[in-house]
């Protein structure tokens, strides 16, 4: 699919190449590669129809896109759809986006819309009444594995007290522990007043606080095992 990229341009954002970028065999966090200064060049590159910019823009972007979007759908190859069609909506809109924001922000808002669209069509299927409270223990092969046993024990209470919650609630603490999103930015990818995301992180930890407090003194610093792996 050759999709216009404004300046006379096109850029070749084929499900293919976005597929072949999107080879992804962790979902460990990753970090932010690049600057501002260097995604607005990639960005101008790519909406003059440069391959290359958006194969870069893709790898930048697609470890924390799927440890994210995993967390959320908690299917394996439903992740790799999720992010390769957010992808491919976000390079189809790229003339339309400004640079004032992150890419990484706007990438993020499209894939929990795509997410979110994913749980109710499951839903309507198959009858659930609430995806967020049936958070699989499928094993993730591809995670990092913590040498030390209590570390390792903690990590699994940690996740499964993380999966209970509800939808939002999840977005909310894995956008703020794992990408260290402001309340502001958290807002903006979930559509929704700051008010309310406050309230979700709130929320979140009591609930949190109430499964974590007979297993661990500190849970709080414990949290830093969900930036550590997915």
């Amino acid at each position: 699919m050759i999709v216009s990229a404004g300046e006379g341009c096109a850029t070749d954002v084929s499900a293919e190449g976005i597929n072949r970028s999107m080879q992804v065999t962790s979902i460990r966090q990753a970090p932010d590669k690049l600057s501002a200064r260097d995604e607005r060049r990639l960005i101008a590159a790519a909406r003059r129809g440069c391959q290359q910019s958006c194969r870069e823009l893709v790898e930048a972007h697609k470890e924390r896109l799927a440890a994210f979007v995993w967390r959320i759908v908690r299917n394996h190859h439903d992740t790799e759809e999720l992010c390769q069609e957010a992808f491919l909506r976000a390079f189809a809109a790229l003339k339309g986006f400004s640079t004032e924001y992150r890419f990484s922000t706007w990438l993020f808002t499209i894939a929990y819309r795509l997410c979110l669209n994913h749980i109710r069509r499951r839903q309507m299927l198959s009858g659930e009444v609430d995806f967020s409270l049936h958070a699989g223990a499928e094993p993730d092969q591809a995670e990092e594995v913590v040498q030390s046993e209590e570390a390792r024990r903690l990590k699994r209470i940690i996740w499964e007290a993380v999966d209970a919650l509800s939808v939002p609630q999840r977005a909310s603490v894995l956008l703020f522990y794992r990408e260290g999103q402001s309340c502001q930015e958290i807002a903006a990818v979930l559509g929704m007043p700051m008010a309310t995301v406050k309230s979700h992180l709130h929320r979140a930890r009591n609930r949190l606080r109430e499964v974590l407090e007979p297993h661990v003194t500190d849970e709080w610093s414990c949290l830093r095992l969900v930036t550590e792996s997915a």
